[in-house]
């Protein structure tokens, strides 16, 4: 068994492992209920390869024991993103099948509502599980913006693309660095988005109507970013105040930390 930094690697290298084999089945399962395409086997290896190298990578930086239940419930979700991813990369052919590709992206958005509670319960809450939980996500919505935007036209590229370009903005702006305040508000709006995007590509609804709650779900967005970018702006010179999350009560705590200069 490999040892890295004075940890064992092969318990989540096994389950990194695990996580890319599954994600090579369930495009040989698309390949045979749907005929899943070059790009698309391309597109789902491309993608199972990268989050096998990353997730690897940064779990052996963090110095993980074991992979932990909710993260094997994240990369579930990682999975079936990357059965989406596939379904729409190889739609650019075509038409994809999209009661399948709605039925994949809904259950990766169930989970998404899981994982957070099996790391609450298990007491196996990480950075890193956060981080990674995240970067699922964003990957999905900009996936679904990406495949709704053929029958919206591109300005629907616009939600994906946010999280982005606010990860982007903060390489250029330290000030956008700082930990931004807990958010029931930003958290709705960030699960909208999916929800959203998944009806959209549906095609249950008239174009008006899908158009109307794709363009709101998209001023929903921009708000609860401009929000956050102007409380950052706010407060790149003031003292940063913990707030501690204690039994789901917020609390202030006691951390100093001195002026951040713009």
């Amino acid at each position: 068994m490999a040892v890295y930094g004075g940890y064992e690697t092969r318990p989540f290298r096994q389950e990194t492992t695990a996580g890319m084999g599954a994600q090579m089945l369930l495009l040989a399962l698309l390949w045979l209920a749907v005929g899943l395409g070059p790009v698309g086997w391309l597109t789902g290896f491309v993608f199972a390869v990268t989050t096998w190298a990353v997730l690897t990578l940064a779990l052996r930086r963090s110095g993980t024991r074991t992979f932990g239940p909710a993260n094997q419930v994240t990369l579930a979700r990682a999975t079936l993103a990357g059965g989406v991813a596939a379904l729409v990369a190889d739609s650019l052919g075509g038409r994809p099948p999209v009661t399948v590709l709605v039925a994949l992206a809904t259950v990766a958005l169930i989970l998404d509502a899981v994982d957070g509670q099996v790391a609450r319960r298990t007491g196996t809450s990480s950075r890193l599980g956060a981080r990674f939980d995240m970067e699922v996500d964003a990957f999905l919505i900009l996936v679904l913006s990406l495949y709704v935007s053929f029958s919206l036209g591109p300005w629907v590229l616009a939600i994906g693309m946010m999280r982005y370009a606010f990860v982007a903005a903060a390489w250029v702006l330290p000030w956008m660095n700082r930990a931004l305040p807990p958010s029931r508000a930003r958290k709705t709006v960030a699960a909208l988005q999916g929800i959203v995007l998944v009806v959209a590509g549906s095609e249950l609804l008239p174009y008006a109507a899908t158009f109307g709650i794709v363009a709101l779900a998209l001023a929903w967005l921009v708000w609860s970013f401009g929000r956050d970018v102007l409380w950052l702006w706010r407060s790149r010179e003031v003292p940063v105040v913990a707030l501690t999350v204690v039994e789901g009560e917020r609390k202030r705590g006691t951390v100093t930390v001195g002026r951040r200069a713009a």
